[in-house]
C-alpha cells in the first residue's frame, strides 16, 4: 500500500507524489541549498562548507568532478551502498557550486520540467541543438 503525502505543485506541473519519493528529494535539496547559503557567514575553521566556499569556484568544480567519477566507479563495481554514499556527496558538492553562481534548486527543476515538455522526462537534451533553447532558460 502506498501512502500519498499530497499534491506537489512545481512549475507548470501538478504531481501526486509518494512519501519518500521525489518530493522528499526536492525538499532535501532545497534544505541543503538553504544550509549552504547560511554557511557563507560561518567561520571556515569550523564549517567545511564555509571553507569550500572560501576556496573558490575552481576547487568547487574539482570536487563535483571528483565525486562524479567516484559515483561512476562505485556503480561499475556494482557497489550499491557506496554508489548511494558517493551520490550524496556529489549532490552536496553540486549544490555548493550552484550557490556560488546563483543557481537555486528550483532553477534546475524548471529546466527539467522544460525538457520533459519537449522530449519526455527520461530524455537528455539532444546534442547540437540551437543555442536558442538554452537562451530561453535565462529568459524564463
Amino acid at each position: 500500500m502506498i501512502r500519498l503525502s499530497g499534491l506537489l505543485r512545481h512549475g507548470c506541473h501538478e504531481t501526486l507524489m509518494r512519501r519518500g519519493d521525489a518530493l522528499g528529494m526536492v525538499d532535501s535539496v532545497s534544505r541543503l541549498h538553504a544550509a549552504v547559503l547560511a554557511a557563507r557567514s560561518r567561520d571556515p575553521a569550523f564549517s567545511r562548507t564555509a571553507k569550500l566556499l572560501g576556496e573558490g569556484m575552481p576547487k568547487m568544480a574539482k570536487k563535483v568532478a571528483e565525486e562524479a567519477v567516484e559515483v561512476g566507479l562505485e556503480a561499475v563495481q556494482g557497489d550499491r551502498r557506496r554508489t548511494i554514499l558517493e551520490s550524496a556527496d556529489l549532490i552536496y558538492n553540486l549544490v555548493v557550486l550552484w550557490s556560488e553562481i546563483g543557481i537555486a534548486p528550483d532553477d534546475v527543476w524548471r529546466e527539467i520540467d522544460r525538457r520533459e515538455q519537449l522530449y519526455g522526462i527520461a530524455e537528455k537534451l539532444p546534442k547540437g541543438r540551437p543555442i536558442k533553447l538554452a537562451q530561453r532558460i535565462d529568459a524564463g
